[in-house]
């Protein structure tokens, strides 16, 4: 892995294929280091930036539409993906970043738990959840304890990324207020292919909305599989992605 303060990268760049990882809220780049693996492992070039607010970056205008305004660069001089990845917050981001992408080449959009919709009252409680988080970080065995399938590498990452959090970007859920994004599913480019992979609802108290039956996108509900879908079932993502051509 190659990191800076802006970004992580897997892989070799000449990789035939390519993919754009966009994490979650409280989350960094380096987060993706599993699945990021496995990736590389299939012959793609990975790239993963760090939001404004995450991994010591700052900012002050967290709208949505700023944050994906931030990732523009990622899609310069027609720079393309086969496949982008969005987890949780990363969803609206995913989604806001379709404008961005040529419109020659397909692309393979995975949504994991995307952030669509939420009331005040589940700002409110995502909100509280966060400070009381970052008010007290729990260490990587509290993490296990805690998430037994995740691996020990995935709950150090988790706690790396709650401590390089910057405290002022919990305005990303206050400057988003109403938080409707579901929306940006009405407008989805012809190359471009959406799945989105939910979590059990048992096991998620975050969400209020997941797109189950939206036109030309694909959902899965993945019973007993909580918010951190890349940490508990990573192949059920892998399994989503398709196979270069030649292997067809």
């Amino acid at each position: 892995m190659h990191m800076t303060i802006s970004a992580s990268q897997w892989g070799s760049p000449t990789a035939s294929r390519r993919v754009l990882l966009i994490h979650g809220l409280t989350m960094s780049s380096q987060s993706w280091e599993g699945i990021a693996q496995l990736l590389v492992a299939d012959g793609f070039f990975v790239v993963a930036p760090n939001l404004l607010g995450h991994a010591w970056r700052q900012g002050a205008d967290y709208r949505i539409s700023n944050i994906a305004e931030d990732l523009r660069s990622y899609f310069a001089m027609g720079t393309s993906y086969d496949v982008i990845i969005g987890h949780s917050l990363g969803g609206p981001l995913v989604l806001s970043l379709l404008p961005f992408l040529p419109k020659t080449q397909e692309t393979t959009v995975i949504l994991l738990d995307p952030a669509l919709e939420l009331t005040e009252e589940k700002i409110k409680l995502n909100t509280q959840f966060v400070l009381d988080e970052m008010s007290r970080i729990r260490t990587p065995e509290e993490h296990m304890a805690e998430n037994p399938t995740w691996s020990r590498r995935d709950c150090i990452l988790r706690v790396l990324g709650m401590a390089m959090y910057d405290r002022a970007a919990i305005e990303i859920l206050r400057q988003n207020t109403p938080w409707s994004f579901t929306g940006l599913l009405k407008s989805i480019p012809p190359n471009v292919k959406i799945t989105v992979l939910i979590s059990d609802p048992k096991f998620n108290p975050f969400l209020d909305y997941v797109p189950l039956e939206v036109e030309n996108v694909n959902s899965k509900v993945l019973t007993g599989i909580g918010h951190w879908i890349q940490y508990e079932l990573p192949h059920a993502i892998m399994d989503e992605i398709p196979l270069p051509r030649a292997k067809l």
